[in-house]
């Protein structure tokens, strides 16, 4: 059994059926068993996953003047690469109607809505630096295995392991003034 999954468009859970039973190009109906939401998708080749696909692909090294963070694939999501932008970083589980600089696509309930923040500066050399700091999380933040104490300001680099519930991603830094 291969099972497939679609996101309902009303409160974005996913919905999953056996793909094996339908043929391409047929309409499937389904009611949203979370808010019970009717709609519709036809199955085969969609041109927007085609697109994304090739959006994946790029290299966010040079899109991303202020680095970029990359999504560690698991049981509760693909792996995902998001750019940073200057300014406070507010990374969480993606949810309708909460707004964050970096919604994480994922099923991880472990992962709050808000977080951490990821805080971007250029300092008077232009250096860029990354502080990282929970945001009342549930469960905590983790650098490198270890607990962001409450309140705390941690510096990361290049590299570290940065861990949200069951969700991890590692930090890219941009490149320095030097390698451009």
């Amino acid at each position: 059994m291969v099972m497939k999954r679609v996101r309902c468009p009303k409160c974005e859970e996913y919905v999953y059926f056996d793909e094996t039973k339908y043929q391409e190009g047929q309409s499937l109906v389904f009611v949203c068993e979370h808010c019970g939401k009717q709609f519709s998708i036809r199955l085969g080749r969609s041109r927007l996953n085609a697109l994304r696909k090739d959006e994946e692909k790029q290299d966010l090294t040079e899109n991303a003047p202020f680095g970029y963070i990359t999504v560690i694939e698991n049981v509760f999501g693909y792996k995902q690469q998001l750019p940073l932008q200057e300014g406070d970083n507010i990374i969480g589980r993606r949810c309708v109607g909460t707004v964050i600089q970096l919604p994480i696509d994922t099923g991880d309930m472990s992962m709050d809505r808000r977080h951490c923040i990821l805080q971007v500066r250029k300092n008077k050399a232009g250096t860029i630096t990354y502080q990282l700091r929970d945001a009342g999380s549930l469960t905590g933040t983790f650098v490198m295995n270890e607990v962001l104490a409450d309140k705390e300001r941690r510096t990361i680099h290049e590299g570290d392991i940065v861990t949200l519930g069951a969700t991890t991603f590692i930090l890219h830094e941009a490149n320095s003034p030097e390698q451009q």
